[in-house]
């Protein structure tokens, strides 16, 4: 099951190209942030693209990231999706 947003909904709602949020909680390995970040990355002409906040929960078991990624299209957007969809210690992906 593809649990993307739809391309008509994410051109419904916002404005392309423009900067798009994503938000991703995953286990705090060392690496988690790492990892998402080098997924959404694969997606984009330059890294310098995204904007983060990493935050890790008081217990440190979970770590959580802001992303605001600037983005040229709707598809762009569901290809990051889909990529950080596949990092290993995903528990949420917003």
């Amino acid at each position: 099951m593809d649990h993307r947003p739809s391309t008509e909904l994410l051109e419904s709602s916002h404005s392309f190209p423009g900067v798009y949020p994503f938000k991703v909680i995953g286990l705090a390995d060392g690496d988690f942030p790492a990892r998402v970040l080098a997924a959404a990355a694969e997606e984009l002409a330059a890294p310098s693209e995204i904007d983060h906040v990493v935050r890790v929960t008081p217990g440190g078991r979970h770590v959580s990231l802001t992303l605001n990624i600037t983005v040229q299209s709707a598809e762009q957007v569901r290809s990051i999706y889909a990529r950080i969809r596949d990092v290993e210690g995903l528990t949420l992906l917003l």
